[in-house]
């Protein structure tokens, strides 16, 4: 089988790398850029996509460019602590969870491809235009922008913007609380995020918050922000753990990008093309589940094509998944947990408990790991995908 993949970003590449492992030889994807380079900030691959990546042999590389997260932890935005967990192997995974610069794990992914399916598996300046192609099975993973899946739904229009704007960038500086905790600050309008990545001494962070007008560019992460603005917003979120806006002055580099996704779709396979990823499916970065969820696509594609000859499988168990996920995202998945703390005690609270139950917060965060499909119990059971 001859298969195109359109997209050399973390879904396509992951796809390639998929299919060579599960039997595929004659793969090629297509990236319009001139050059694949690092950009982007940071990104976390949660233990489901991790346990992907292991399985495809890349465990060592990934956690070379990682920081294994410690513990999930959400407070209010006065520093207040809301709700923490053990993430990865203290949390009983099986596997790890890592943050990662976005374009370290680009880099890592491309390299793996051209290693092991050939210099000429990846063709830079290549734009794959609608449907059209000349192979068995073209993948449409191209994007939140993606021209695959706008030749399948040409009435869809732009992504929807949701009211808010998000600033991401990354900052030298101390580590805070474990030095390997991914935090989130927030009180029902403006949120910060924050945790290490590269040798963790590399801060990425997020800010976000509403924005007025229309946004410039939707979908587009290499936006350059200005930090005054930034800054202004978050002014007085001094922590007795974390200086927010010092923080943001000192960002090497930062980015503005409208939040946005996309509606789930009737369908991702017609005929000979099916759709992957953010072209599939495109939500919220709430939860920390974009680039994993394309990483756990790739591989069920892959296994859908050498099991049964088709895609078939692959939509009927990835498009419910990642309908159910999109939607939880846009209501808020875990995190909102700081939205209720905000709602019943606007001043802070003495005990969160009698504010935000223990169960309730709780079953919160239980409820978005099932529906994302990374419950520790049936993640560590669940079979392989692999093919042999």
């Amino acid at each position: 089988m001859r298969i195109t993949i359109a997209g050399g970003g973390i879904g396509g590449l992951a796809t390639a790398l998929s299919l060579h492992t599960a039997g595929f030889e004659d793969v090629v994807v297509h990236e319009a850029a001139e050059e694949i380079r690092p950009l982007g900030v940071g990104i976390n691959l949660l233990p489901h996509a991790v346990r992907e990546l292991t399985e495809l042999g890349l465990a060592g590389r990934l956690a070379a460019i990682g920081v294994a997260t410690a513990e999930l932890a959400y407070f209010n935005r006065y520093g207040q602590a809301i709700w923490s967990e053990p993430r990865g192997l203290a949390a009983g995974y099986r596997w790890p969870q890592y943050s990662v610069h976005r374009g370290a794990l680009q880099m890592m992914l491309l390299d793996a491809v051209r290693e092991r399916l050939g210099p000429r598996a990846v063709r830079t300046g290549t734009r794959v235009e609608g449907l059209r192609h000349d192979s068995d099975l073209l993948v449409g993973a191209d994007g939140i922008h993606s021209a695959v899946r706008a030749a399948l739904f040409p009435d869809e229009g732009a992504p929807p913007w949701n009211g808010l704007v998000l600033w991401r960038g990354t900052t030298c500086a101390e580590p805070f609380l474990t030095g390997r905790s991914m935090i989130m600050a927030g009180d029902g309008t403006q949120k910060f995020v924050a945790y290490p990545i590269g040798d963790g001494r590399l801060v990425n962070w997020i800010a976000e918050r509403p924005l007025d007008g229309e946004p410039p560019e939707r979908g587009n992460w290499n936006r350059s922000a200005d930090l005054a603005a930034v800054v202004e917003h978050f002014a007085d979120w001094t922590f007795d753990w974390l200086d927010v806006p010092g923080l943001v002055t000192a960002a090497e580099a930062a980015y503005e990008y409208p939040m946005v996704d996309r509606e789930p779709l009737p369908f991702w396979a017609k005929d000979d093309v099916v759709l992957l990823g953010d072209a599939a499916h495109a939500m919220y970065p709430v939860g920390s589940n974009g680039a994993s969820q394309a990483i756990i696509d790739a591989r069920v594609l892959a296994h859908s094509l050498a099991t049964t000859g088709g895609a078939a499988a692959y939509e009927a168990l990835r498009r419910p998944a990642t309908a159910a996920l999109q939607l939880a995202n846009r209501r808020q998945g875990p995190e909102i947990v700081m939205r209720l703390a905000h709602e019943r005690a606007p001043e802070g609270f003495d005990d969160i408990d009698q504010v935000v139950p223990l169960e309730e917060r709780t079953e919160i965060a239980a409820s978005y790991k099932r529906t994302a499909g990374f419950d520790p119990a049936l993640l560590n059971e669940r079979p392989s995908w692999s093919v042999r």
